[in-house]
Order: structure tokens, then sequence, then C-alpha cells
């Protein structure tokens, strides 16, 4: 692997564990170092950034958001289809900044770097391929 190609990976990889991460900590699996600690905590929290939807909309976006979540983390440690990865990933992220900005004020999203890891995602998008596939693995 070239050098140049590590900073690419590296933000996939880190773009993709801070998703999981976070997928991980509704699950439970973090213990006592959790911000939500199970599914029900989640999908209060989910109800609190999505206050305009039914309570069924918001139950769903928070199954949905972590069903994109996994996904979209899988596709970005895998390099597949990266350009359209990275938007989807980068307009999720600012989806959920612009909902935490509204719901919660500016200092939740900053808080949890939201804003950098929708930035984050889409300068992936823009940047070149490392190689023909789109994939550094």
């Amino acid at each position: 692997m070239k050098l140049v190609q590590f900073p690419q990976l590296f933000l996939r990889f880190a773009l993709a564990m801070t998703m999981l991460s976070a997928v991980a900590d509704r699950l439970g699996f973090w213990g006592d170092n959790s911000a939500w600690g199970n599914w029900q905590r989640f999908e209060e929290y989910t109800a609190t950034l999505t206050f305009f939807l039914p309570p069924t909309l918001s139950r769903f976006s928070a199954y949905a958001a972590t069903f994109l979540e996994i996904v979209l983390s899988l596709l970005l440690i895998l390099g597949f289809k990266l350009k359209w990865t990275a938007i989807a990933t980068g307009t999720l992220l600012l989806v959920f900044a612009l909902s935490m900005t509204v719901s919660l004020g500016i200092k939740a999203p900053l808080d949890y770097s939201v804003w950098v890891g929708s930035a984050a995602a889409f300068l992936l998008a823009v940047q070149q391929k490392p190689n023909n596939t789109g994939s550094l693995l």
C-alpha cells in the first residue's frame, strides 16, 4: 500500500468505527461507558431528535438509522462504491447533526463531532480513487 493511501483508509475506518461504536452503545455492548446503554433509551433519544414525527415514524427512524449505520460502516470498511457510500454517510451524519442542533442546541453535535464526521465523509467522497476498484484492501 502506498503511503498516500493511508489517510483515506484511516478516514474510512474512523468513520466506520465511530458509527459502529454508536450502534454497539444502543445495543448495550459498552456497559458502564455508554451514552444510551440499551435500545429503549436510544428510542427515547431518537424521539427527542424527531419530536416533529409521530411516535411510529420516530421508532422507525431509530431502526432505519441503526440499519444505515451498520450497512454504511461495512461498505466504508470494504471500500465498496466509495464515492456513493461516503456521500450517503455524509448525508446521514448531516441529518443527525441538523436534528441534534434543532432539538438539543448546537453544543450536542459539536461535543459528539457529528459536524466533523459529516464533513469528513463528504471530503472522502471527493478523494481520488486509490486504484481501479476503489478499495484499498
